[in-house]
């Protein structure tokens, strides 16, 4: 875990882009992003010290998407080093709201792909929105 330039906490989780998250002319199918910025949250997650499990077991909350926006700007192929960049950009009282960007490690700040998204905090036996409890963010 890193700090932005403007203070607020950002995790970087490198990735490799492999024959099964591509399409047929060796780009990577859209659905997969959103699979490597879920996998992306989690690992932020556990960089603070908490698995999902965790949370759930101990803490009693579970986050859930709430919404997502996402842009492809540029493509990621087949055998490219990415970068998913997870920072918060908004924390609410049953809500957090991340900016997870898809980068080349050699070309920061090029972004491929970038998305807002919107996780509500819920008790992980009901589901019902809860307040998000002090986890060290």
């Amino acid at each position: 875990m890193t700090m932005a330039a403007d203070g607020a906490p950002t995790h970087v989780m490198p990735l490799r882009v492999y024959w099964e998250d591509t399409d047929a002319s060796g780009v990577v199918y859209h659905a997969n992003y959103l699979r490597w910025f879920e996998r992306a949250r989690t690992e932020w997650l556990r960089a603070l010290g908490y698995s999902q499990e965790r949370l759930m077991s101990e803490v009693g909350i579970a986050f859930t998407v709430a919404s997502i926006e996402i842009q492809y700007r540029r493509p990621a192929r087949l055998d490219d080093l990415l970068d998913v960049v997870t920072r918060i950009s908004e924390i609410r009282n049953v809500s957090l709201s991340f900016t997870q960007s898809l980068q080349r490690p050699d070309a920061p700040g090029q972004i491929l792909t970038q998305a807002q998204v919107r996780v509500a905090c819920v008790d992980a036996k009901t589901f019902v929105p809860r307040r998000i409890p002090n986890l060290g963010w």
